[in-house]
């Protein structure tokens, strides 16, 4: 029998998905009660179809969840996150947002741009933003950026680019840190709403 206050993972990749090598798969395998969204087209990422496809898989399971997003996947959250219900929204007890996409930059994919604008508002549960000194897909300032306006905790690695595959992060057990400092404050805003 399912325990329905029994917290769960959601990982949430960015655009062309997290193949098995990525830390995110990583962790899918490590994290008790962990799944993931699977896009239709990870080369052509349309925002309503993302922002749908997280809805629905929060939507099918009433348990608590925290969210583990990396770069169009961070996005994605915070689209859903401008949009969604309060049902939905209360189960979220936090998400980890990894290297977010700037889909706002001069030289972004154009496979992106339909993400554009990124939206400004604070998301309504904790979050810790993890940011890298040299990521190409987004500055550090901008990363910086994106933290301030969604209320999130933000780190910034150096050098360590977009935190994936390319850039040697495979398992990245340092990044568990981070979730378990975010789970600490999503316990603590749990007890303080109930």
């Amino acid at each position: 029998m399912r325990n329905d206050t029994e917290l769960r993972y959601l990982i949430v990749p960015g655009w062309q998905g997290s193949p098995a090598e990525h830390w995110q798969s990583h962790w899918q395998q490590l994290l008790p009660q962990s799944a993931r969204v699977e896009q239709e087209d990870w080369l052509l990422p349309q925002r309503q179809a993302w922002v749908a496809q997280l809805e629905q898989q929060i939507a099918a399971d009433r348990r608590p969840v925290v969210l583990i997003a990396h770069s169009l996947g961070c996005v994605t959250v915070a689209h859903w996150a401008a949009q969604a219900c309060s049902d939905l929204l209360a189960r979220v007890r936090g998400a980890l947002l990894v290297a977010p996409a700037d889909v706002e930059r001069a030289d972004c994919p154009a496979a992106l741009c339909n993400f554009a604008p990124l939206p400004r508002a604070a998301l309504p549960f904790p979050s810790v933003l993890v940011g890298s000194s040299n990521d190409p897909a987004a500055d550090a300032q901008r990363a910086l950026f994106f933290a301030q306006q969604w209320g999130s905790t933000a780190v910034i690695l150096p050098d360590a680019g977009h935190i994936n595959v390319q850039s040697g992060h495979r398992r990245w057990e340092q990044g568990f840190a981070w979730l378990y400092q975010l789970q600490t404050r999503s316990d603590s805003h749990a007890q303080r709403s109930a």
